[in-house]
């Protein structure tokens, strides 16, 4: 921010989900329309620029994001699925926006969050805006997964990695928020204090709790009925493969090096598993595959089913194994 003139066309911002990067993309967006010559690290938050910014209509800002979309209904009349992805008619419309004269001080700022989840086409036809970008354009790209990147769209960037924050810090932080017991809020996020504040006040808390222990207790798991429970909830499949992958990767990690990351309001359950299982990798590869599926238009209940009963298998297998 001290160095304006030298600031890139593209910036790359990198880390973990929940820690804060689309907040700080947003605020250094707010901080290059800021109009107020005597600026240093900080928007003024009263020239015109930045009370266009707070207002959301500042005609020099877009932000580009499946998130951000509305959602068309369809013939029904019933809403359509939200796109998961940033497609090539999205970098279509957004060329029109970077390639118009800008309204306010001459540069046009487009934040891009979660950069990955461009697809190919849009991906390409992205990179070639960053390869000649037009005057006064300038990008802010987010990312969680910085490696899903085309590594071209990487190399036209400066990259920022943005670190977790301290865990007395973002304890501390969450406490100012009211948050109950952030120290398990924080375990159940990986340390990452947005994650662990939306984890705090989530509506699916009852719907995890529930998922935990039928996971605790395979003895007795009905996997169909499991399965069916989770569909009628209408949980994001992402949100419950990456439950199942939490509490794997304490399991993994309990019979290596007897520590949790994840859970520790569910030890005693843990360790009592871990005591009779495998180190199964293989099964953790299942899981990063159907994250990795988890936004396509796949039958949930099948896919619950499939990851629950492999769950299953892998367990019974460490035990024929003894």
């Amino acid at each position: 921010m001290r160095e304006m003139d030298r600031l890139p066309h593209a910036m790359l911002i990198t880390g973990e989900q929940g820690i804060g990067k689309r907040r700080f993309a947003e605020y250094l967006a707010q901080f290059l329309l800021c109009e107020d010559e005597a600026k240093t690290t900080a928007p003024c938050g009263m020239c015109d620029g930045c009370r266009w910014y707070m207002a959301g209509n500042h005609p020099d800002y877009r932000v580009l994001s499946p998130e951000d979309k509305e959602s068309d209904a369809s013939e029904e009349g019933k809403p359509k699925r939200k796109s998961q992805v940033i497609g090539v008619d999205d970098i279509r419309d957004l060329a029109d926006f970077v390639n118009l004269t800008a309204h306010r001080k001459g540069i046009r700022v487009t934040v891009v969050y979660p950069a990955e989840t461009l697809n190919v086409a849009a991906a390409n036809a992205f990179l070639k805006t960053l390869e000649e970008p037009p005057s006064g354009a300038m990008f802010i790209l987010v990312s969680n997964h910085w490696r899903r990147l085309l590594p071209t769209i990487r190399s036209r960037c400066r990259v920022f990695p943005m670190a977790t924050p301290e865990h007395v810090t973002a304890a501390a932080w969450l406490a100012q928020q009211q948050v109950v017991n952030p120290v398990l809020h924080l375990a159940h996020t990986g340390g990452a204090p947005l994650a662990a504040l939306e984890d705090a006040t989530a509506e699916w808390l009852p719907n995890r709790k529930a998922f935990l222990a039928h996971i605790a207790n395979p003895a007795v798991l009905d996997v169909l009925a499991v399965a069916s429970e989770l569909e009628k909830a209408k949980l994001e499949m992402s949100l419950v493969v990456g439950w199942l992958q939490k509490w794997v990767h304490d399991l993994i990690n309990i019979k290596m090096t007897g520590k949790l990351r994840y859970y520790p309001d569910w030890e005693s359950d843990l360790q009592r598993l871990a005591a009779q299982s495998p180190v199964f990798f293989h099964y953790t590869d299942r899981l990063n595959e159907a994250m990795r599926l988890a936004h396509h238009p796949l039958n949930q209940r099948l896919v619950f089913e499939s990851l629950l009963f492999a769950y299953l298998d892998a367990l019974r297998s460490s035990k024929g194994k003894k």
